[in-house]
């Protein structure tokens, strides 16, 4: 062979299988949409409008063996600074609700500007999260959450901004619930391949502000965005809070197809 390796002419296999289940986390393998979790946030504000909508309507979108524990919804709008991820706005719709005695939040619907934050919120936890326009900013005196989807307004709220200080525990403990969701993921004959209900925690959670005031929200009809489905009937609390948290892995607590 003139000196030259003959190995270099024997076919060689590419990835292994011990490469794959060592370094798969995301698609694409070679190079994933976004960064291993858990997620962390910095300095996060959120502005939450819960307000009391019609019970029948709220049950709808409860799965069993989730209770609901009663027919409020929170609207949360967020300014995520998210390191691996990029900066971005998402709004979260939330539901209380038990299981087993425990109290958790369900979350029907979420929205964000963030690709790579969609996919690592759907394809990890089965986060319900749709590509959506949202916005929190401070207009003089005024905090606004607004949310566009597909250059159509679907809900607006509003607070007295930095109004009156709140009870930095009592806000504590609202930030702390954990949440569940029902994670979706098809198989390729497009039947589902995971269909299970998530629980998920919160953690490292440092609380440097916590405001409530005067609140409104308004909600607008869209046959893809339908958050007005929910339909608002008395505004029970608005909270404006300002956070450090972590968003760590879930746990499958429900597998429906077991």
């Amino acid at each position: 062979m003139n000196g030259i390796n003959s190995d270099i002419t024997k076919p060689r296999n590419g990835l292994t299988k011990k490469d794959i289940l060592e370094g798969a986390f995301a698609m694409p393998f070679g190079n994933p949409a976004y960064p291993p979790g858990p997620d962390r946030f910095f300095d996060r504000p959120a502005l939450t409008v819960q307000y009391r909508t019609d019970l029948d309507k709220a049950r709808a979108l409860v799965p069993e063996p989730l209770v609901l524990e009663d027919p409020t919804v929170s609207l949360t709008f967020l300014f995520m600074v998210a390191p691996g991820l990029g900066d971005y706005y998402e709004v979260s719709q939330s539901m209380p609700v038990s299981l087993n005695g425990e109290r958790l939040s369900f979350r029907p619907s979420m929205y964000a500007s963030n690709v790579a934050a969609i996919l690592n919120g759907r394809e990890i936890w089965g986060l319900p999260k749709k590509f959506g326009s949202p916005l929190l900013t401070v207009q003089n005196d005024t905090l606004v959450g607004t949310l566009e989807y597909s250059g159509s307004l679907v809900a607006r709220a509003t607070m007295g901004y930095k109004y009156r200080e709140m009870d930095l525990e009592e806000a504590r403990k609202s930030l702390s619930i954990p949440g569940v969701v029902l994670k979706i993921i098809p198989h390729v004959d497009g039947k589902p391949r995971i269909l299970e209900l998530v629980r998920f925690e919160y953690g490292d959670l440092v609380l440097k502000e916590a405001w409530t005031g005067p609140g409104a929200l308004e909600l607008f009809h869209h046959a893809l965005a339908p958050l007005a489905e929910l339909p608002v009937r008395e505004i029970v609390s608005v909270t404006h809070t300002i956070c450090d948290i972590t968003l760590r892995y879930g746990k499958v607590v429900c597998d429906y197809l077991s």
